[in-house]
């Protein structure tokens, strides 16, 4: 595998280094021992999928409040997402900034998210389906958001949004610095 940092502090785009025979592809998705290595969580709890019928659909942006925390691993197996990973950490050097990458079917690119980062996405294509591991088990009265056009953090989001959940959309603006 192959780590690269983003300008938000400890968000990785992690690479596969693929195997090509007569057989087709083989890679490694994840490795404890080289996430550790790298000063990443290695340790995931949970794993979720995420299937999205239509194109432009956005979920997010999402995190959960501490002592629950998560650090996320992002990977599109079908169709293609805008992935934005937006940094909130009270102390961050990067605080307010964000990283946007497409991931896709194609690429087999992944996204590590840290604890105490929001995550959200949108679709690209329809019959797109996401799938991310947790480090943190999910913890209903300490997830929270923030609105995905809240104009303080100027995402530039690529498509119309076709479809977003009645919550998602109705996150009040972020508190401004």
């Amino acid at each position: 595998m192959k780590f690269l940092s983003t300008e938000v502090v400890g968000v990785m785009i992690v690479d596969i280094d693929p195997h090509q025979d007569e057989r087709g592809m083989f890679a490694r998705t994840f490795c404890s021992r080289e996430f550790a290595d790298h000063g990443l969580e290695s340790t995931f709890v949970q794993c979720n999928v995420s299937f999205n019928r239509q194109r432009g659909t956005v979920r997010g942006l999402h995190s959960q409040r501490p002592p629950h925390e998560e650090a996320k691993l992002i990977r599109c197996v079908r169709g293609s997402i805008f992935d934005v990973a937006l940094d909130l950490r009270p102390d961050s050097p990067t605080r307010l900034r964000h990283v946007a990458i497409e991931l896709t079917s194609e690429n087999r690119r992944a996204l590590y998210v840290p604890g105490g980062v929001y995550h959200g996405f949108q679709t690209l294509e329809a019959e797109t389906e996401v799938v991310y591991q947790m480090s943190t088990a999910w913890v209903p009265d300490h997830g929270t958001g923030v609105r995905w056009d809240d104009p303080s953090f100027s995402i530039d989001w690529p498509l119309p949004v076709r479809v977003i959940s009645a919550r998602d959309a109705s996150y009040p603006d972020y508190p401004s610095p």
